[in-house]
């Protein structure tokens, strides 16, 4: 989408409220479903990046209180 084309987030609520009731519940589920991807797909990522990382020796495992003692340090 060009700049010139960026729609406000009003301008996007205005259009949504504009859509009969049943299309905007559709709309919602929609977008519930994309986020909750997105989410999953962010936290694959995620995953995917530290178990590199740790393949690599840059990080190391240990417990809980292990955790603690260095964050206090």
């Amino acid at each position: 989408m060009s700049e010139s084309q960026t729609v406000t987030f009003q301008q996007a609520l205005d259009s949504v409220e504009a859509l009969p009731g049943y299309q905007q519940d559709d709309l919602i589920e929609i977008i519930r479903r994309r986020r909750i991807e997105q989410r999953r797909e962010e936290l694959a990522a995620s995953i995917k990046e530290t178990e590199e990382a740790y393949e690599r020796g840059e990080l190391t495992g240990g417990t809980v209180e292990d955790l603690m003692r260095e964050l206090d340090e």
